[in-house]
Order: C-alpha cells, then sequence, then structure tokens
C-alpha cells in the first residue's frame, strides 16, 4: 500500500484505508460518508478533512455503491430445507421488505466454495449487505469486509468482529439433558452436528456439563456422536447408539432434523418415548409422535432473523458502534414422560 498522500496523473493515489487511518475511523465508514449514508458529523467532518489533506477521491463506483445496492440483500445459509433456516429467513425479509429491500436467498449446503461464491456475488452485484450463517470455521470474509459492506452473522460465530445473533446453545443443551435426568434417564446419549460448527459443539458440551454433574462416573465420550445436521444423520449415529453393549436409555438431539432422524430410528425399534426418552434442540417439524412425547428446547428462529435483518439496516443506514453480539434465549416444552423405570417394565 502507497504512503503518498498526493496523486498525479500517473502517479499512486491516496487510499480509502489511509483516510480512514487518518482520521481515526473504520475503512466502513469512510465509505458511508462518501456515500452519502449516515454517519455522526464528527465523523463525517473527520474523514472529509482527512481526505483532503490527502487529496483522496473516491471513484464514481464507490460514490454510486449506495444507490446500486439500496435494494438488495443476500441471506446465506447452510441449509435451505432445514425448516429452522427457513423460519429465520421468513423473520429477515419480514424487516427487509418493510424497509424497501429485497432479499437474495443463497443456499451453500455447507460447502465453503459455494459460500465463497455467493459472497463474490454479493460483492459484484453491489448488494448492500450480508445476513450469513457460516458454513464452516473457515469462512473468509475479508473481500467482502473491505468493500465496506455490512455483515452479521446469525445462528454462529465467524471469528471476525462483526455483529452477530445466536442461540443460548450450552444452555439448550443443558436444559435439554436435565430434562431428560429429572424424568428419570440415567443413561443419556447426545448426537449433534458436524464437531467444527459452533453450534454443534456448544451444545453437546452443554450436556457434557449435566452428565459430568448427575453421574461423574459415566464415559460421556462413548455416547457422544458428531454427524451431519441433517434427518439420514440422526439415523446413521441413533442406530450406532443402539448397537453398543448397553444402549443409552434417552437421547438429547442438536437440532431438529436430528431428532426426526432419531425418533425414526427409535419408531423403528419399538422403542419410541418413553421407552427411550428424546430431547430436542429446536423445533420439530415433522413427526408421528404426540407433541407431549419428547421433551422441545425452542430456538426462536424468527426473532433471530428479525433482530439480524434490523441490525444490518442499521449498519446500512451509518450506525458506526462497535460490533456486538445478541444471545436469544431457549424456551423447554418438557415432555409427558413416564418414569424410565415404569416404561421399561411395561
Amino acid at each position: 500500500m502507497s504512503t503518498r498522500a498526493g496523486m498525479g496523473e500517473r502517479g499512486d493515489m491516496a487510499t480509502i484505508y489511509e483516510v480512514a487511518k487518518l482520521a481515526g475511523v473504520s475503512p466502513a465508514t469512510v465509505s458511508r460518508v462518501f456515500n452519502g449514508m449516515g454517519v455522526s458529523d464528527e465523523k463525517t467532518l473527520a474523514v472529509r478533512e482527512a481526505a483532503r489533506q490527502l487529496r483522496f477521491t473516491p471513484n464514481r463506483t464507490a460514490r454510486t455503491l449506495r444507490r446500486q445496492a439500496s435494494e438488495v440483500i443476500a441471506l446465506v445459509i447452510p441449509d435451505i430445507e432445514n425448516p429452522y433456516f427457513t423460519e429465520m429467513a421468513r423473520g429477515v425479509e419480514d424487516v427487509a421488505s418493510q424497509a424497501g429491500y429485497s432479499v437474495v436467498l443463497c443456499n451453500t449446503d455447507a460447502q465453503i466454495e459455494k459460500e465463497a461464491t455467493y459472497l463474490q456475488i454479493a460483492i459484484s452485484e453491489h448488494m448492500a449487505g450480508v445476513i450469513l450463517a457460516a458454513a464452516s470455521d473457515h469462512t473468509n470474509l475479508d473481500e467482502l469486509l473491505a468493500t465496506g459492506r455490512p455483515v452479521v452473522a446469525v445462528d454462529r460465530g465467524t471469528g471476525y468482529d462483526i455483529d452477530g445473533v445466536v442461540m443460548a446453545n450450552r444452555t439448550a443443551g443443558q436444559a435439554a439433558t436435565e430434562n431428560l435426568v429429572q424424568a428419570g434417564y440415567r443413561r443419556i446419549a447426545c448426537i449433534t452436528g458436524p464437531q467444527h460448527i459452533e453450534t454443534a459443539y456448544e451444545r453437546a458440551q452443554g450436556w457434557r456439563a449435566v452428565l459430568a454433574r448427575h453421574f461423574p462416573d459415566m464415559d460421556a465420550d462413548e455416547l457422544l456422536r458428531y454427524s451431519t445436521f441433517r434427518v439420514d444423520g440422526g439415523r446413521a449415529v441413533m442406530e450406532e447408539l443402539l448397537a453398543l453393549p448397553e444402549p443409552p436409555d434417552a437421547v438429547v438431539a442438536g437440532n431438529n432434523l436430528l431428532g426426526v432422524g432419531a425418533i425414526q430410528v427409535l419408531t423403528e425399534h419399538g422403542l419410541t418415548p418413553p421407552r427411550i426418552g428424546v430431547a430436542v434442540v429446536g423445533s420439530l417439524p415433522f413427526t408421528t409422535l404426540t407433541p407431549t412425547a419428547v421433551t422441545v428446547v425452542r430456538l426462536p428462529a424468527r426473532h433471530m432473523g428479525v433482530t439480524a435483518a434490523k441490525m444490518l439496516l442499521e449498519r446500512i443506514n451509518g450506525d458506526d458502534q462497535p460490533a456486538r453480539t445478541v444471545v436469544l434465549r431457549n424456551e423447554v416444552q418438557p415432555a409427558s414422560i413416564a418414569p424410565v423405570r415404569a416404561a421399561t417394565s411395561a
């Protein structure tokens, strides 16, 4: 990067980063000032004075960025077929449409390559901002953030200093497991998504903490299975658990689709609740069981979408406060489960 302040016909130009450094603000704030977006008078004056000193002239593309991007935001999610993300998308769309924005829904299938492609499209199409449920812990936002466009992370973190809206995942895992313990279950397994996904790991940690408190001598690792966050993942690991020399008497499912897969397998083996207890983090999208047969730790997915969209619009409109993370609470809907001894003796 050049440190030369001036610019000639063929010389180096001062950059937006140099202006930001001199003004004591972020590059995103400089972009907002020159795109006519809402920034405080103090910061606007600082940016314009720094630009004057450095003889910085924003290019025409940058000056027209807000006009080009003012009507479209991207929502990038890992699984469009999961009702959890569908519900979240509805919350985003409700807020965005009311503010005059359209939402482009991008499904990554939790693949980092597809995610990178969609993020590049967000840049090339001058979208106003991005709401992102990261595909993995290797998500790269460097290029997108360098454009000054705001990004809000949902459901899981990114490792970047950006706004985020997440669930209380560890608490959810604890609540699901504690409910089964209080119902009388003892050998409680946990099935969850890929270990490198924050939500999967944290929910498993919540489960592990409850087992350690109530059953300190139990081998928790034997009862933990990481899989995909899909129905077939739930089916596969539930079959593994049932094949153990000492199968579990209950299971915590780390998301809704894992819960569906587990319940399908239990039904096929004639082990529906309360013979084997089930607690699911996230609302069950479809099941043949009665609603009272399974403990559900409800996650406010739609509220997550609403909150994320509001945060993104605030950034688009010039909010320059430090990045913040909102943690949403969950709600436990206990199952009407008979004591284990009565269930297993039937």
